[in-house]
């Protein structure tokens, strides 16, 4: 592999790194730096930092490349050019519901738009590729959340308040708790006017091999769009379309 300088001189150390594991079945701290050239001092840094981060394991005197890797590897193939294969599945969506329609991902520790398809009525929806939303009070965030762990959910949201929004926010996290069990036992979330007064929203995981939401899809509108007697089958339809973009991701 040619080898590219930058002018970050400690990250081009930690790719030549990897590089030279990618094809080893492990190497020692002396063979990594005697065959790469670099300084002791570097190199010793670099590999302790590198696998305190996950990216390098040691097993006895040598080092192998981490399951942090793996991690990220999986995590950039599942948004691997998402919105291109998503568009057409929101495409479909719109047209059969009339609604706008987003796809989203979790990013650090808030949704985030990736895609909109703006509804064909007249009615606007404020929103738009990159903004971020709430957790709690978002459908988006709650389709995103549902599938995570306890721990994890507590680590995004450590207080046991959350902010109000309207008067129908979820302002306690044991309350939203229950929530999300609901949500992952029906397969969709739902934004209830919690985040903005008169919008209604249904989203739902798109789920990778390990039932873990990689992304969701949703459908907006304001209440009288979405009316009750025709949640549920508003929810059916953007379930097939996560699933359908599941299956797409392979």
């Amino acid at each position: 592999m040619e080898t590219v300088t930058t002018q970050v001189p400690a990250l081009d150390k930690i790719i030549r790194i990897f590089d030279y594991l990618s094809d080893k079945n492990g190497a020692t701290f002396s063979q990594i730096y005697q065959a790469l050239g670099l300084a002791k001092s570097s190199t010793s840094s670099l590999l302790n930092g590198m696998t305190a981060h996950g990216l390098l394991r040691q097993h006895n005197d040598k080092y192998y490349l981490g399951l942090r890797l793996c991690e990220l590897g999986n995590k950039s193939i599942e948004q691997f050019d998402i919105k291109n294969i998503a568009r057409p599945i929101l495409i479909s969506l719109r047209d059969r519901t009339n609604l706008t329609c987003h796809l989203g991902i979790l990013q650090d520790e808030s949704p985030v738009y990736l895609t909109k398809l703006e509804s064909p009525q007249a009615i606007i929806i404020r929103s738009w590729e990159g903004k971020r939303l709430s957790l709690h009070s978002s459908g988006l965030g709650k389709a995103l959340m549902a599938w995570l762990s306890n721990d994890e959910i507590d680590a995004l949201l450590p207080e046991e308040n959350l902010q109000r929004f309207t008067d129908k926010t979820i302002v306690s996290k044991t309350e939203l708790k229950r929530e999300l069990e609901v949500t992952r036992k029906r397969g969709w979330a739902f934004d209830d006017e919690e985040d903005t007064v008169g919008l209604r929203c249904i989203a739902a995981p798109v789920l990778n091999s390990q039932k873990e939401a990689v992304a969701a899809i949703s459908i907006s509108g304001v209440a009288f769009q979405m009316p009750e007697d025709k949640l549920d089958d508003m929810a059916s339809l953007v379930k097939s379309a996560a699933q359908e973009l599941a299956c797409h991701m392979g």
